[in-house]
């Protein structure tokens, strides 16, 4: 136990046979179960933890037969953690990305009642991110910035990160199998903690980059991201100030995103217009300016007033 709380800890592992030896050593003693999803790896990674096992009887393996994405290996260890009753319950990927030395800093603040989901932040200085690729650098910050407007959690940084630990409360408040199962999970997460009332908060922890590879197919991956960030944002906005309570910021948001878009549309007329029809340009060009600037001013506003309702309904945990 630690503190007085039984801890669990889920290894999402997807072909690390190489890696999730060196995982599991890792694992301190105070942790009270370990769930490993296999999440339908083709090399021996589930003999790797099956021999962990017949020296470790805190390790439990969940197998599952065909690939089925990061986040569901998650949800489903979050879902055998809570049907043994375990109190925090802590996310370390099978690479051996995250530092076992930094799991008591996620523990603490939930252990202390001041926080009910806490999360890696690897982009507080350069002594952070000096080990992560720049390409994964510029991704995170733009992805960043996304999921702060889409889950509401304006203090938060580094949202790709993984290594997490949540509370049984918020496990059980929030609809697990609701959560998005492929990468886009942390952003995902975020956005459902946020509509149910829970407390997030960073831990500083460094990058740490050895052997692993990446497994990630950035083309695919930007896409279908950008589109779980912005239908996340929609949804967190009509379930909470819509269908709860009603709220102003609504409007900001909505007339924000009506602007902005006619300003996208009208820019990208014009540009037909003048390249490719080889038309003068229309006179609604003269309006771009004016749209924009409308569209910023009032998503602006929108965000202001959504981040002042997260302050009073005290989400950031400080």
């Amino acid at each position: 136990m630690y503190r007085g709380q039984r801890v669990g800890v889920v290894v999402p592992a997807y072909n690390e046979e190489v890696l999730i030896g060196e995982t599991l050593k890792g694992i301190p003693d105070f942790v009270d179960r370990v769930y490993v999803v296999d999440d339908g790896s083709k090399d021996g990674t589930a003999r790797v933890v099956r021999e962990f096992m017949e020296r470790d009887p805190r390790i439990t393996l969940i197998r599952h037969e065909q690939n089925q994405g990061v986040g569901k290996s998650i949800i489903d260890g979050y879902k055998a953690a809570l049907a043994e009753g375990v109190d925090v319950v802590a996310v370390m990927a099978g690479d051996n990305q995250m530092d076992p030395a930094y799991l008591p800093d996620l523990l603490d603040p939930i252990v202390e009642g001041k926080a009910d989901y806490t999360k890696g932040n690897r982009l507080n200085g350069p002594e952070y991110v000096r080990n992560m690729p720049k390409l994964r650098f510029l991704g995170n910050i733009l992805f960043t910035l996304l999921t702060k407007i889409s889950s509401g959690y304006w203090h938060v940084m580094d949202t790709q990160n993984g290594y997490t630990a949540i509370s049984r409360r918020a496990l059980e408040g929030i609809p697990l199998d609701r959560v998005y199962t492929g990468y886009g999970y942390p952003n995902d997460i975020l956005v459902q903690l946020n509509v149910h009332g829970f407390r997030v908060r960073d831990v500083l922890i460094p990058a740490r980059y050895g052997r692993e590879k990446s497994k990630i197919r950035y083309g695919r991956y930007t896409a279908r991201l950008l589109w779980i960030i912005f239908n996340g944002f929609i949804w967190r906005i009509k379930e909470k100030y819509l269908r709860r309570s009603f709220h102003p910021l609504v409007f900001f948001y909505a007339l924000g995103l009506v602007f902005l878009s006619l300003g996208v549309w009208d820019g990208a007329f014009a540009l037909y217009q003048e390249v490719l029809s080889h038309h003068a340009a229309s006179r609604l060009v003269r309006l771009l300016p004016l749209m924009f600037s409308a569209g910023f001013v009032m998503f602006f506003f929108g965000m202001l007033l959504d981040m002042w309702e997260g302050r009073r309904d005290g989400l950031y945990a400080e």
